[in-house]
């Protein structure tokens, strides 16, 4: 028979002593508990103890977590919570330096339990961690343990950053900025400004005074990877942070730095794999740089404004340089404003006789104008001859050079996301972006010249416009889908994924389609479909007993801080815990949390998660790789933000899988489509060329006489 729901069955371990077995009464007063647990090995003073679990992060039990303790669970007794705070205390003030060491070693690891921390801190044990600091007599391991604490203590926010002091905030820069410095000292350093820098713009802008970016580009260029991806940490708070015009002033300065060649040979292209974290980063630098052709983007054509006319009027000089150089006397007012229009008209302008009423529209606004001018200055040759070879076609079959760089750069805005804010978990990013100053506009180039080919290749007219740029919109989404690492090879790509093929794609993708809607395909695909979902179901298992990393996401910011979570073999225990950073598939038994799959009792995703919900994230990123399961009680809840979208689709088919539920998420769908798609196509192989008829042949009627049947009893004679 089972024991009680308020009842689990627990060790006690305590150093020297035999372990207890008990029955914890989960309705019985904690203190109660722990006075039965000393009174069974004669210890006094039970006040003086409190449990922590014994494996993994030996986190301290109290009333408020007590209900997340398992049947099979080893605890352990140890010094309570306040009588460990106060020791503690005392011994990061010792005149003995071993003493002080290893109290302040006990502090870093302590520090990570909430319990601790609130009692740590309430003896204003955060002051004597500042004297540490700011006085500088003690360095190496020491100072690491200290740095180590101070970081542990106020990720529990119980303090805000707004409170240190301008010693204890210049010290901790000296340490990034000191070369005969402990990387770990300066990984800590790096990772406290980090924290700083988000929380107010007093803190930024005394960060960003006194760590230069020459400084963070030096700490980018160290072997130490962790140093590496600390300097890009506070990099990126520091972009993510500062104003429109202080990013840009940033980025220029990067950029005359070459930052972005240093990534793509350096970190892109390293020996050493590329973190989760690092390509996170490097996605949100994408994003920060492409985000700063926003403001052109949204800004629409001021007919008034002298520059922007002098811009357009570049591009029919360029194109036109002959005609332009004809004496201003020579032609009348008007003559020369006919000129002017017919030679707008040849550039592709709707609006020849205005052609600033085509830059109207934002977006894609100036930043079409700017790729244009880009183009004309930097190939003139490809822009003279996209233009003339264009003006001696007949009308309708020219291809508008002003049209199409128009549609073509709103096209990049929405392929690239220009505009839209950084996702907090995404990791995708294009390594040839880094490959390439003045990416976009160096895109804009290779694409445009694109819009020309396809255009002769589909031999279109002006009434075919809109299809050719769908064409180059799908050219360019399946090449950049295949991530190509530099530019030359994306232009290699994408023209050879020309008209003809695109038409080979899309006619393959139709006889498919119309393949897989004939009635007795959809019979038999129907026939298929619970074979090929159990095999779905297994690979979702498979999936999560091989587990996955997942990362902590705080309020505050996108935390180092990993756990994994995998299934176990027989299908009935999840199995999580805490990891370091580079651990890719620890064993099962180094984690130390779990859950039954039997007292799992229903899965929740989005917004209806706990933890989406108390964060206060409405982030439209995050909602969508929340998922959570609801075990034991209601309250009870185990909560997850998957990697990636990939991920949340096995994970949440995987555990609606063990709660015997339909798998529902999207990839179930795709997977489901493809392997009925390679099921019939091998069943159909004999068919091929063989139309199939939507109704079945006829059943021929019964013949009058079965006196056909052969007797093999007069062969044998």
């Amino acid at each position: 028979m089972p024991p009680p729901k308020d009842v689990v069955k627990i060790a006690i371990q305590m150093v020297g002593a035999i372990p207890q077995l008990i029955e914890l009464q989960q309705t019985k007063p904690l203190a109660s508990v722990l006075k039965d647990v000393c009174d069974a090995w004669s210890l006094p003073n039970a006040e003086r103890y409190a449990l922590q679990y014994a494996d993994g992060r030996q986190t301290y039990i109290t009333e408020s977590n007590r209900r997340d303790i398992k049947n099979g669970s080893i605890l352990r007794l140890t010094t309570s919570p306040d009588q460990e705070a106060e020791q503690l205390y005392i011994g990061i003030q010792s005149k003995n330096v071993d003493v002080k060491t290893d109290s302040l070693k006990k502090l870093a690891s302590l520090s990570q339990d909430v319990t601790f921390a609130q009692e740590f801190i309430s003896r204003n044990g955060l002051k004597q961690i500042y004297s540490i600091v700011e006085e500088g007599n003690d360095a190496g391991e020491m100072l690491a343990h200290t740095l180590k604490a101070f970081t542990e203590l106020m990720e529990h926010d119980f303090v805000s950053w707004e409170n240190l002091s301008t010693v204890f905030i210049k010290k901790i820069v000296s340490y990034v900025n000191m070369n005969a410095v402990d990387a770990s000292i300066q990984q800590l350093s790096l990772s406290i400004l980090e924290n700083m820098v988000p929380t107010s713009r007093l803190l930024f802008e005394v960060v960003k005074k006194e760590v230069t970016l020459d400084r963070l580009l030096t700490h980018l260029q160290a072997t130490n990877a962790q140093l590496q991806l600390k300097a890009m940490a506070l990099l990126i708070a520091l972009l993510l942070s500062a104003t429109d015009a202080e990013r840009r002033d940033m980025m220029e300065y990067l950029r005359e730095k070459n930052i972005r060649q240093f990534i793509h040979k350096n970190i892109i292209h390293s020996s050493e794999p590329l973190g989760d974290e690092m390509a996170h980063y490097l996605y949100v630098l994408q994003s920060v740089s492409l985000n700063l052709c926003e403001h052109r983007m949204k800004m629409s054509m001021d007919p008034y404004s002298q520059e922007q006319r002098d811009l357009l009027h570049s591009l029919r000089q360029t194109a036109f340089e002959s005609e332009s150089e004809v004496p201003a006397g020579t032609f009348s007012t008007e003559r020369r404003r006919s000129l002017c229009a017919k030679e707008f008209r040849k550039l592709g302008f709707v609006n020849n006789s205005n052609p600033a009423e085509d830059l109207h529209r934002a977006p894609p606004g100036l930043l079409a104008l700017d790729n244009m001018v880009y183009f004309s200055r930097n190939t003139p040759n490809a822009y003279s001859r996209f233009v003339l070879e264009n003006s001696s076609r007949e009308d309708k079959h020219e291809c508008p050079f002003a049209r199409s760089s128009i549609q073509l750069t709103l096209i990049l805005c929405e392929i690239l996301h220009i505009g839209e804010p950084c996702s907090e978990t995404a990791q995708a990013f294009y390594p040839m972006f880094f490959g390439q100053d003045h990416f976009f506009e160096e895109l804009f180039c290779i694409c445009i010249q694109l819009v020309n080919k396809t255009w002769k290749e589909m031999r279109a007219t002006q009434e075919d416009f809109d299809k050719v740029m769908q064409v180059v919109r799908e050219q360019i989404t399946r090449i950049l889908s295949l991530k190509p690492t530099s530019l030359e090879l994306f232009k290699t790509r994408v023209n050879a994924l020309n008209y003809s093929e695109i038409l080979k794609l899309r006619q393959t993708e139709r006889l498919h389609q119309e393949e897989t809607l004939a009635v007795p395909v959809l019979e038999l695909r129907e026939k298929l479909k619970p074979e090929l979902l159990e095999l779905i179901r297994q690979q979702r298992l498979l999936h999560l007993c091989e587990g996955t990393l997942f990362r902590k996401i705080s309020s505050r910011r996108r935390q180092d801080k990993l756990w994994f979570c995998r299934l176990s073999p027989n299908h009935k225990v999840l199995h999580y815990g805490d990891v370091e950073e580079g651990v890719q598939s620890p064993p099962i038994e180094s984690l130390p949390e779990k859950i039954p799959v039997a007292d799992m009792k229903m899965l929740l995703v989005g917004k209806e998660c706990p933890h989406t919900k108390s964060s206060g994230k409405q982030n439209k990123d995050v909602l969508e790789l929340a998922f959570s399961i609801v075990h034991d009680v209601e309250e009870c809840c185990l909560n997850f933000i998957a990697p990636t979208r990939y991920e949340f689709c096995l994970w949440t088919d995987g555990l609606n899988v063990l709660l015997g539920k339909e798998m529902t998420s999207e990839r179930t769908q795709t997977d489901l489509d493809v392997l009925l798609s390679m099921e019939l196509k091998l069943r159909l192989l004999d068919l091929e060329n063989i139309s199939i008829p939507d109704d079945p042949p006829p059943i021929p009627k019964p013949p009058s006489n079965l006196n056909f049947c052969y007797d093999f009893s007069h062969a044998e004679q």
